[in-house]
């Protein structure tokens, strides 16, 4: 009996689910596919079928995991109506839920290494840094900020953030690093700010 299209849509969310559990408490490399087809009751071929195999679901995974992020920092950033505060807020958002433990070892350990450099920013690129390649583009346009190339901006401030990220992982206070962070990023900020749109 052939599956309908839901039913495989229902078992590839399951698998996903499951999965990004076990990437998340027993990282990349100990996570077993026997394991995950067992917890989500699917046969390993059927996760084959899926997946291909092991990097192929973790991938998968990894794409949830950015998207979640990226909509996440919209949403943080569409909670004011200021672009300099969606600015600030969505880069504070962007820390704050990468550190976050279901996807701090997916998003910032693993991923990088499993998937390949190149490939995680193209993926970072699709989510997060197109919102704030967006929100830069938009700021500059309405004069609100220097003239400075939108492309080079987002990556020096991507780049900014990813290693904060890390850093901020790494803290036993988690809140204090975001904190620190965000003084810093702001304050460089600052500096790309034009004249007369300081006030809020």
């Amino acid at each position: 009996m052939r599956r309908t299209k839901s039913e495989a849509n229902e078992t590839i969310q399951l698998l996903l689910k499951v999965a990004r559990t076990h990437f998340t408490e027993k990282g990349y490399a100990n996570a077993a596919l026997e394991e995950i087809a067992d917890e989500a009751n699917v046969t390993r071929g059927a996760l084959y079928h899926h997946f291909k195999n092991k990097q192929g679901l973790f991938l998968a995974v990894l794409e949830l995991v950015q998207t979640e992020i990226g909509q996440r920092v919209e949403a943080e950033a569409d909670s004011s109506v200021d672009p300099w505060e969606q600015l600030l807020y969505g880069c504070r958002a962007f820390i704050a839920t990468v550190v976050e433990p279901q996807n701090k070892r997916i998003m910032l350990i693993d991923g990088p290494s499993v998937v390949g450099w190149e490939s995680w920013r193209e993926m970072d690129e699709q989510n997060s840094m197109s919102h704030l390649r967006e929100q830069l583009a938009f700021m500059q346009n309405q004069g609100m900020m220097k003239a400075v190339p939108v492309d080079a901006m987002t990556h020096a401030l991507s780049g900014a953030l990813n290693e904060c990220s890390l850093w901020v992982a790494q803290m036993p206070e988690t809140e204090k690093g975001i904190v620190e962070t965000m003084d810093v990023i702001t304050g460089m900020l600052q500096g790309f700010r034009v004249s007369g749109s300081l006030d809020n």
